[in-house]
């Protein structure tokens, strides 16, 4: 028996032989087929849309350093365990654990589901049943791996130390403001591949103690997101950060601002994104992630100018005011962005 070519096992050989109905779409159709990521993903921005139009979001809430600057998105050299990021007259500074090293990439969920859950519940010490519940608040799938690279999230994040702080001028005077902290002075974290021990009472229990500091951030400044927004760009997270950002300033916006994209007050110097060598790449990933961010957030008031040079930034709510049952539901105080 002959055998068959790559391209005759792609198309049926000549003499009757048979393929697979899903090659010959994806040879002569591919344009009309879509991956169970984008389906998921379209499933996720019609969620998302739904839902602020009913006034029905899921609140989540972040810190304010990690929303005027953002984390690392790629993984640091091992080498590397200072990492800082400004925003005008904001700095934010990370200093990684020698061991477990800088949080990046998805890391940036653990702030956000912990802030969340200590707005919920009100108190500086979180419990939660498993790891599973953070990784289906963000859409993300269950398996060993998943939950390994869970726990070394949680390690990067315990290990690090994060500085802050401000400087202003009020009146004559110039007004510098300093902090240090970690996230949690104290972790517990049980995970097992098996669903069922899940349920194994208070054994299981996952118990966090959040830092004084930390806890003092997000009661002082809770900054509220959508959850479905998130979950929709948690595999993105440069896009994820300048959502979050962009919620942020068209809400505390009082008029149209022009954002530099460049310099030491600039939006490079804030995303937690990879330094790009050439303006004009940077404008071009801007373009996709602001084209992702409509998406999600269709009345989204933002634009690169037309000079290249400026982000403009108009007043507008992503968080609408939800009634007294809704908040009540979620455990949370009133608050709206």
């Amino acid at each position: 028996m002959q055998a068959f070519s790559a391209q005759e096992r792609r198309h049926g050989s000549r003499s009757g032989g048979f393929c697979r109905a899903g090659d010959i779409l994806k040879e002569q159709h591919g344009d009309l087929l879509v991956s169970r990521h984008k389906l998921r993903q379209a499933e996720g921005v019609t969620l998302v849309r739904e839902r602020r139009e009913s006034g029905n979001q899921i609140l989540g809430f972040a810190t304010r350093p990690f929303v005027l600057c953002g984390l690392p998105v790629r993984r640091p050299p091992q080498s590397d365990l200072i990492y800082e990021r400004r925003n005008g007259f904001f700095t934010l500074q990370i200093t990684g654990h020698p061991e477990f090293g800088l949080p990046f990439g998805q890391d940036r969920l653990v702030p956000i589901f912990l802030s969340t859950l200590a707005v919920r519940q009100q108190s500086q010490t979180i419990w939660f049943k498993s790891a599973a519940q953070m990784l289906d608040t963000f859409g993300m799938a269950k398996g060993g791996k998943e939950y390994r690279r869970l726990v070394a999230a949680f390690e990067r994040i315990f290990g690090a130390t994060i500085f802050f702080g401000t400087d202003s001028v009020r009146s004559s005077a110039r007004v510098v403001h300093r902090c240090r902290f970690n996230f949690l002075r104290e972790a517990q974290i049980w995970y097992d591949r098996d669903p069922a021990q899940a349920h194994g009472g208070d054994r299981l229990e996952n118990i966090n103690v959040l830092s004084d500091e930390f806890y003092a951030e997000i009661t002082a400044h809770p900054i509220p997101t959508d959850i479905d927004a998130v979950k929709v760009l948690a595999s993105a997270p440069a896009v994820l950060d300048l959502f979050m950002w962009l919620v942020y300033r068209c809400f505390v916006a009082k008029r149209e601002e022009q954002i530099p994209l460049f310099g030491d007050f600039g939006l490079t110097a804030q995303l937690g994104s990879v330094e790009y060598t050439r303006p004009r790449r940077f404008r071009a990933m801007l373009h996709q992630w602001l084209a992702t961010i409509h998406m999600v957030w269709p009345e989204c008031p933002v634009s690169i100018c037309s000079d290249g040079r400026y982000l403009s930034v108009r007043p507008a709510k992503a968080i609408l005011e939800r009634s007294e049952t809704d908040r009540n539901s979620q455990g949370g105080s009133r608050v709206r962005a």
